[in-house]
C-alpha cells in the first residue's frame, strides 16, 4: 500500500429524506456520495439511486447546480486523487489501481483528456514536454493560455499589466 495522503470524505450533516428533498439537498448528497465512493467509479445510475432520484434527473440537477455532469465531477475527484498518488507512487500501474481505475490505460486517458499530458509526463513535472504559451485578450482580462501537442493544459488570468 502506498504512503499517500487519503482524501478526506465530505461529511455532511444528515439530510432527512421524505421523498421531497430539495434540488440542493439531492446535489449535496450526490457530491458526498461521489467523494466518498470515487474509488469504486460509480455509474450515474448508482449515484442517482443512492440519493433517491433517477439518472436523468440527477444529471439535470447536477448540471444546473454545479455546471458539470456527475460523471465529469467523478473524473475531477479521481484526477485530483491521482495527482496525489502519482507524487508518491513508484509506477503508473500501481497508481492506477490505487486510484480505483481498471488499469494504466484508463489513467492515461484521464490525464490526456484533462491535462493534455500523460501521467508519466505529469509525474516528471513535464520534463521533456514542450508547453507553448501566450497571453491573449479575453472577456475576463488577459488570459495566459498553455498548450501541449495534445491540447489545452492550462489557463490562467492576469490582472492588467500583471502578465
Amino acid at each position: 500500500m502506498l504512503a499517500v495522503e487519503r482524501l478526506t470524505p465530505v461529511k455532511l450533516a444528515p439530510v432527512e429524506f421524505d421523498g421531497a428533498a430539495s434540488d440542493y439537498e439531492i446535489v449535496q448528497r450526490a457530491i458526498a456520495y461521489v467523494t466518498e465512493h470515487f474509488r469504486d467509479q460509480p455509474e450515474v445510475e448508482t449515484v442517482a439511486r443512492a440519493v433517491g432520484v433517477d439518472g436523468r434527473t440527477l444529471t439535470e440537477l447536477f448540471r444546473r447546480w454545479c455546471g458539470l455532469s456527475p460523471k465529469a465531477f467523478l473524473q475531477s475527484v479521481t484526477l485530483d486523487y491521482a495527482r496525489r498518488v502519482l507524487r508518491e507512487s513508484p509506477n503508473i500501474l500501481e497508481a492506477s489501481y490505487e486510484v480505483g481505475l481498471s488499469g494504466p490505460g484508463r489513467l492515461h486517458d484521464l490525464f490526456v483528456v484533462h491535462e493534455a499530458m500523460s501521467p508519466g509526463e505529469w509525474k516528471t513535472g513535464g520534463e521533456g514536454l514542450t508547453v507553448y504559451y501566450g497571453f491573449h485578450p479575453s472577456p475576463f482580462g488577459s488570459a495566459l493560455v498553455m498548450v501541449t501537442e495534445r491540447g489545452l493544459c492550462g489557463l490562467a488570468f492576469a490582472d492588467q499589466g500583471g502578465e
